[in-house]
């Protein structure tokens, strides 16, 4: 390469792994446990085999979301060590990040299949949350470490405000001053503003999340701070992540879905119902996420000199 095309090519952020990225990584992995411990404790815990099929249907797209994201997590810190003795070039780093996310998925997907190994429905929960950590491992694999590490971030950020505000006592005192009654149709219209009052809540928390875990990564690594696009991207990230999982409980999970739909037709309506919901909401985090911050990185402009 002659020193001209030097000048133009941009110096890629260094990768090291810093204690933010190892906590990172940890906190993914847990948050990654916690579930697939909860749906495999909900799941044995049935005692038919309908039963079964309806938890495992409701567990996937959780399951999905947080492997995505602990598999990216995971790819960043292996990426990281591996920078430590040469630098990677494209392929070597996808290889990494593919194979981080892939193992960690596979032991994933081994806590799920072995609920029942002659069960081809555990078999397709398995290999479903296998192939989100995969994902989640190749994004992390572009170049642009800071980025996905704050979009990771975000994530968790949205998984703890979902969190909270499922708990009984958080939930029913906001849905009584949503204008829940007595009636269905009060409580179903509180229900439905508690859901876009929660939606939006998380994407202000992913974007100020987003827009705080890149600033600092840009001041640590005394690097240039990225542009505005990079924040909103990290912003939006984790509304891509539920996006990404409905697409793959859609796709994937497909045929888990689709029997817990012949239990009963209230439970085809159900899980119409929670589809859409789902979908919905991961929208509403994107865009909200992606604007929130960029407004915080507009208040930190200075206007120009005259």
């Amino acid at each position: 390469m002659s020193t001209q095309e030097e000048a133009v090519v941009p110096k890629a952020p260094a990768e090291r792994p810093p204690a933010t990225g190892i906590v990172l990584a940890a906190v993914g992995t847990l948050y990654m446990a916690a579930l697939l411990w909860s749906a495999r404790a909900t799941i044995t815990g049935r005692v038919d085999a309908e039963s079964e099929v309806t938890s495992a249907a409701y567990a996937l797209p959780g399951a999905i979301s947080a492997s995505l994201v602990a598999g990216a997590a995971v790819a960043l810190t292996a990426l990281a060590l591996a920078g430590r003795r040469r630098t990677l070039g494209p392929t070597a780093r996808f290889a990494v990040a593919i194979g981080a996310g892939l193992t960690l998925g596979l032991l994933g997907a081994l806590s799920v299949i072995t609920i029942n190994t002659e069960g081809w429905v555990y078999a397709v929960l398995g290999g479903t949350v296998a192939a989100a950590a995969t994902i989640g491992g190749a994004l992390a694999g572009v170049r642009a470490p800071r980025v996905v590490a704050a979009g990771c971030w975000a994530a968790i950020a949205v998984f703890a405000v979902g969190f909270v505000l499922s708990l009984a006592v958080v939930q029913n005192p906001a849905r009584d001053l949503l204008g829940g009654g007595d009636s269905q149709a009060a409580q179903s219209s509180a229900a439905n503003w508690y859901s876009l009052l929660q939606a939006v809540l998380s994407g202000v928390a992913a974007g100020v999340v987003a827009y705080t875990a890149l600033r600092r990564a840009s001041r640590r690594d005394a690097g240039t701070a990225p542009p505005w696009p990079m924040y909103a991207l990290a912003g939006a990230a984790p509304g891509l992540v539920l996006v990404l999982a409905e697409l793959l409980t859609r796709t994937a999970g497909a045929r888990v879905v689709d029997l817990a739909g012949r239990v009963s037709e209230l439970e085809l309506t159900v899980q119409q119902m929670l589809s859409g919901s789902r979908l919905n909401g991961g929208l509403i985090i994107l865009f909200v996420g992606a604007v929130t911050a960029i407004i915080a990185v507009g208040r930190t402009l200075q206007p120009p000199a005259r």
